[in-house]
């Protein structure tokens, strides 16, 4: 290994590791704000839980609102992570390393965040355990028919394989930082290390399983979603119960997943300055996938209501029109410019997929796929098939402050993760962009972690 190779090296462990051993009083005070969003969060739905539902706004027959709302945007968001990374990881994408672990955090965190709106919209969100099919002396077994059964299995499955996805690489990473410390951190670490020496057994063992969870993560994610899907199209209600409830869900949330993802290395650029790491070319690729996505998530809304109109359903119609011209057009023509129009603009033209232009069209993108999901749930809950069921819904202070605390909350979980593990994969960054550039055939000979990434 050439001195170049070695000083590269040298500074890439220092850059990456010094959020870890370096702390300033910006952080903390970071975490301060956010934990407080989080426990006012908490509180009021310890609030809501004393006082009861009637302190929202659902109400017959809205009784899908803010909160089914946010789940599906938040499962939506998780496809950021592990379907991304994976398939990046199967076609051996070499701009992939910088933002692989970036992804794959974000899946985690949102499975997390999207899995307690369920509990927090149940009556008795105490007795969640009920959705669990476990050997009781009741005999009593979870209704299997439930789109709350479907959703508990399609999430824990999911949420299993992507911490699982996620932790593989970051062993050679603890192990890294277990060298570099020392007391508590050094014995911290090195628990979390699994016992890490990076001997060519180790790697060879490694690689093989970073290989079959990224085959066997794609299937899992795009099954999840699908089913989240089935929440909507099983029930008999006008505009849910189509068949392309399923493909629209899996490329809304890969849509707003990436738009995420956008947000999160900008952010991650600018405060943790990964210049260095995280390059132009990085947003530009995604920014690219981001217009696709666009352009599809455009030809399933067309089509969604192009059928719609064609059919005239009277409860459907209804649906239609309030979407269109009546009391939701604002909301809808607003998700219209969010989702296609702004990043269409932005994205299609070279000069204006820059960094500050992709991070533009990911907050618009994010903002249009919430109202997606808001439109999707709420217009064809109010617009039944009898109109003497009809009504109406206005969000309520209690549902407003809990959906805002999930998002300071997703923002605390990727800070603190970001100061306990370093948020680049360092050893991937290396091989791909040093070691390799440098190695010599001998070195390339000996070496399974080369001969792995040519």
């Amino acid at each position: 290994m050439s001195k170049d190779s070695a000083r590269r090296i040298s500074a890439m462990n220092e850059d990456l590791l010094r959020p870890l051993v370096e702390t300033s009083w910006r952080f903390w005070l970071l975490v301060a704000v956010l934990g407080s969003i989080v426990a006012t969060g908490l509180g009021t739905w310890a609030y809501q839980m004393y006082r009861g539902f009637g302190m929202t706004g659902i109400n017959m027959p809205i009784y899908w609102a803010f909160y089914i709302t946010t789940f599906v945007f938040w499962i939506g968001i998780s496809h950021a992570g592990t379907l991304i990374s994976a398939i990046l990881r199967l076609v051996n994408a070499g701009w992939r390393r910088p933002v692989t672990r970036c992804a794959e955090v974000i899946t985690a965190f949102a499975l997390m965040i999207g899995a307690m709106f369920p509990i927090i919209h149940l009556g008795r969100p105490w007795l969640f355990f009920w959705l669990m099919p476990y050997p009781n002396q009741r005999m009593i077994w979870p209704n299997f028919r439930s789109p709350l059964v479907w959703d508990f299995f399609a999430i824990s499955t999911y949420l299993t394989g992507s911490l699982l996805f996620l932790l593989l690489p970051m062993i050679p990473d603890l192990a890294l930082v277990r060298d570099k410390t020392t007391g508590w951190r050094h014995r911290v670490y090195g628990v979390l290390a699994l016992g890490w020496q990076g001997t060519p057994k180790q790697w060879h063992r490694l690689e093989s399983a970073m290989q079959i969870m990224a085959i066997a993560i794609i299937p899992v994610a795009v099954s999840v979603h699908t089913i989240v899907s089935f929440d909507f199209s099983m029930a008999p209600v006008p505009m849910w119960h189509s068949a392309i409830f399923g493909p629209y869900f899996v490329a809304g949330a890969i849509f707003s997943g990436i738009a995420a993802l956008i947000i999160a290395m900008a952010a991650l650029r600018k405060f943790l300055h990964l210049e260095e790491y995280l390059h132009p070319v990085h947003f530009q690729n995604l920014g690219k996938l981001m217009l696709m996505m666009s352009l599809l998530w455009t030809y399933f809304i067309f089509n969604e209501r192009l059928t719609v109109w064609y059919g005239n359903a009277s409860a459907e119609r209804e649906v239609f029109l309030v979407t269109q011209r009546g009391s939701f057009a604002p909301l809808f023509w607003t998700m219209v410019a969010c989702n296609f129009a702004i990043p269409f603009v932005i994205l299609s033209i070279k000069k204006l997929r820059t960094i500050t232009g992709c991070v533009i069209a990911s907050f618009t993108v994010v903002i249009g796929m919430w109202l997606e999901r808001f439109l999707i749930v709420v217009p064809s809950l109010g617009h039944k098939y009898l109109p003497y069921t009809w009504g109406h819904y206005r969000p309520r202070p209690v549902e407003i402050i809990i959906v805002a605390s999930t998002f300071a909350a997703m923002v605390l979980l990727y800070v603190l993760f970001s100061k306990l593990v370093p948020i680049i994969s360092i050893w991937e960054l290396k091989v791909g962009e040093h070691f390799v550039a440098d190695a010599t055939p001998q070195e390339a000979a000996e070496h399974p972690l080369l001969k792995a990434h040519p």
